[in-house]
């Protein structure tokens, strides 16, 4: 797969993922309080990608 339509697929899954979270008619009177789910979705992808590329040179530099 080249990388601009891979980089399009992870904004529609992004987008699908984002707009049901948010409340139908904004987050003034939602709730379950639409921002705080998509803080919680946001900090868990940064983790994820912090900790997946420690692993990833923890790997490379044992493999010395």
């Amino acid at each position: 797969m080249n990388k601009s339509l891979l980089n399009f697929l992870w904004f529609v899954l992004i987008l699908c993922v984002a707009i049901p979270l948010r409340a139908q008619s904004g987050c003034d009177d939602s709730p379950e309080n639409p921002t705080v789910v998509l803080a919680l979705v946001g900090s868990a992808g940064a983790l994820f990608s912090t900790l997946r590329s420690r692993m990833k040179a923890r790997r490379n530099s044992s493999a010395r």
